[in-house]
């Protein structure tokens, strides 16, 4: 019997409570709130169980169970854990003293299928015109960011954006917990690594960067940039890796890009404020906004803009290709929207005719239609 094999046989004991909820596919997460208090997210809602464990050390023991078989420690001195099921399931645990009113366990779990633009249309989460648009941009290697609040789907946009990417390319992907599940062959897996209790082994995002620059990588995509790696990934963006995706936590357009300057800041490299916005400024071409609504739980694109610079004031620019315009409620009470074109065309508005892409011009003509056309 193989390591998983008995690691998943002695999980399935210690999680028994949860066991429903982990087979269920529509629950997207599971969240243990000490060891009487289970609630599940489905649909993007949230919903109070009767499930519970028999005791907190029944509910540490698991979790216990679960550091162990990633080869992590997590007691008073070590109380946060982060980790990865065999089923691709992320979990995230603190213990007491961190958490104050007992052990919380959050799984949110691995969707097997890869989901492509083509499902967010079907689902109503994105245009016709907007999963166009954004093939384009992919074929075209423009740099882009998806930007939204936790839970809002950002991991599996970025997936299903990844779809388009040509399957003849070389794709680097590089993830703190190990998330992405690409469609093309020629895909390489990077995760990250927590150092050991004496501080060995530790790999980070920068580590896996770097090193992917010397993988020659058609394309690079960061799972998610939340430190001082995002101005190694901006400076990879203006230096010729093109192409390149990522996440970012941002509540709009704007605020994504300000993020990437505050995080690039966060680096080893001591760099002015304002070349830290000028390398964001000319690495980000595209930012898709996703949002989480909290009267239905359904979480769709809001805004795909374009950034092109800096303006006289040493401000980003960037205007909204599509906006999303609500138009009231359906019966059983979801609300209805639409990601509209604003008629503003992106600046690189002729690159599918230089590129001679004209002819899987379907549902986008009036984004790139021009006067040299």
């Amino acid at each position: 019997m193989s390591r998983d094999s008995v690691f998943e046989s002695t999980l399935e004991f210690f999680l028994a409570p949860l066991r429903e909820f982990l087979e269920d596919d529509t629950v997207t997460e599971i969240m243990v709130n000490g060891y009487r208090e289970v609630y599940v997210e489905r649909r993007g809602k949230l919903y109070e169980t009767d499930a519970r464990f028999e005791s907190e050390d029944a509910l540490i023991s698991a979790i216990t169970n679960i550091a162990q078989y990633v080869g992590r420690e997590i007691d008073r001195d070590r109380p946060i854990l982060d980790a990865r099921l065999p089923s691709g399931s992320r979990v995230h645990a603190v213990i007491p003293p961190s958490s104050r009113t007992g052990t919380y366990l959050t799984i949110r779990k691995f969707k097997r299928d890869i989901f492509s633009l083509e499902d967010f249309v079907r689902l109503g989460s994105i245009s016709v015109e907007a999963k166009e648009f954004l093939e384009f941009c992919v074929r075209l290697k423009k740099n882009i960011v998806v930007a939204g609040g936790t839970g809002t789907g950002k991991t599996t946009m970025l997936n299903a954006v990844s779809t388009a990417v040509p399957e003849n390319e070389r794709i680097v992907v590089i993830e703190d917990s190990s998330e992405l599940k690409l469609a093309q062959k020629h895909s390489l897996y990077l995760e990250a690594q927590q150092a050991d209790s004496y501080g060995r082994g530790g790999v980070t995002i920068r580590d896996l960067f770097r090193a992917s620059l010397r993988m020659r990588p058609d394309r690079i995509i960061v799972g998610e940039v939340r430190g001082g790696e995002a101005l190694d990934m901006v400076q990879s963006m203006i230096s010729g890796h093109t192409g390149s995706l990522t996440t970012v936590h941002a509540t709009s357009p704007r605020d994504a890009l300000v993020r990437l300057e505050t995080l690039s800041l966060m680096s080893d490299v001591d760099i002015p404020v304002y070349v830290a916005r000028a390398q964001v400024a000319s690495a980000v071409n595209v930012i898709v906004q996703l949002s989480r609504f909290a009267d239905d739980g359904s979480r769709k694109v809001t805004r795909v803009a374009e950034a092109f610079g800096l303006g006289a004031n040493n401000e980003y620019q960037f205007h909204d290709i599509f906006k999303s315009q609500m138009r009231g409620r359906s019966e059983s009470g979801e609300l209805i929207s639409e990601l509209e074109f604003t008629g503003q065309q992106p600046t690189f508005a002729s690159e599918p005719y230089e590129h001679g892409l004209e002819g899987d011009i379907n549902h986008t003509l009036p984004l790139w239609e021009n006067s040299d056309t």
